[in-house]
């Protein structure tokens, strides 16, 4: 930070500010944990087995330190290479009809609630409104501390069981939504390289929100990976070439991501593991009628409390998740 001339690039002199502060943020955590250890356990060895007083105020002092221990310790799960990448998340109704599209706006208004309570910036760069209510899809760009490391474990499909507002006898709907994460990658990374001849870039109209301009100019981009025939858009940014650079972040998390999944097919084939991921196989479960039950079909981890869940608070199946995934490993 002290070098000539780094504080020229003002994105990039920010985000190492804001690494910077991280690091030095954990470290200063670990060392107060290890002078806290220490002074509990001199004052130990001086204390009197008498004085019930101060054991008492040792005892709590080595359980605040444990705690803080036992949080820090979580930081072992996060080994992925892109784990402490921002995240592209994209959601897609699927089978539901107006009600699927419905879901999804709801999940959409759960994760940014959950990005909130986490400190983490969102952006929600491209949106197709449904005809009748909800989003046909929608795609959010977060940036924070180890968003791809957590974000990664709420890929999958996500089924809602509730009273259908959309039907006239009010009869039980059973809808679903995907949910897309990929990390987010400035540059080319070794083994997925971006040729400018593979991929075919076309402009269109903007048709969401953004900044001026929008809606009156070809503004909003998308992207087509010739080889892989993977397509990206963008849309929300202030210029063609925002949308343009975003839209080449989301291209080469998508093609990282493929890549890693990949990988992991491999291993599975190696194991023995079967999976699929159609509809039948979602993540989780959220079950409003007759009763009020939200469940994670990989961890097991269930809660009754859906209205929380709801309002962003998802971290105890991300933590589930994480813990899952070490052990397995």
């Amino acid at each position: 930070m002290g070098a000539p001339g780094f504080w020229d690039d003002r994105e990039k002199s920010e985000k190492i500010g804001t690494q910077f502060g991280e690091v030095k943020r954990e470290v200063e955590t670990w060392h107060k944990i290890k002078d806290d250890a220490e002074t509990v356990a001199e004052l130990l060895a001086d204390v009197e087995s008498s004085d019930q007083g101060t054991l008492d105020e040792l005892e709590a002092s080595l359980v605040e330190t444990e705690n803080a221990f036992a949080a820090l310790e979580l930081l072992k799960l996060y080994t992925g290479p892109y784990d402490n990448n921002g995240a592209i998340m994209s959601i897609h109704a699927g089978a539901g009809g107006v009600d699927a599209q419905d879901w999804s706006e709801m999940l959409l208004r759960m994760y940014l609630r959950f990005f909130e309570d986490q400190g983490w910036k969102a952006h929600v760069i491209s949106e197709t409104r449904g005809g009748e209510a909800g989003i046909k899809s929608a795609s959010i760009r977060i940036e924070g501390t180890r968003v791809y490391g957590n974000l990664g474990n709420e890929a999958g499909v996500h089924r809602l069981v509730r009273l259908s507002p959309f039907n006239a006898d009010a009869l039980r709907q059973t809808s679903f939504s995907l949910i897309d994460v990929v990390p987010e990658i400035d540059e080319d990374v070794e083994g997925v390289e971006i040729k400018t001849d593979e991929i075919k870039i076309d402009t269109f109209m903007s048709s969401g929100a953004g900044g001026q301009s929008v809606n009156t100019t070809y503004s909003a981009i998308r992207i087509t990976h010739i080889p892989t025939n993977i397509v990206v858009t963008c849309q929300n940014e202030r210029s063609q070439t925002q949308n343009k650079e975003t839209a080449m972040k989301i291209l080469r998390g998508k093609l990282v991501s493929r890549k890693l999944q990949e990988q992991a097919d491999e291993m599975a084939s190696i194991r023995g593991e079967v999976s699929s991921a159609d509809w039948g196989n979602q993540i989780r479960s959220y079950v409003l009628h007759p009763y009020k039950m939200i469940k994670d079909h990989r961890t097991n981890l269930e809660t009754s409390d859906a209205s929380g869940v709801l309002d962003g608070d998802i971290m105890p199946f991300i933590d589930a998740r994480l813990r899952q995934r070490a052990e397995e490993k």
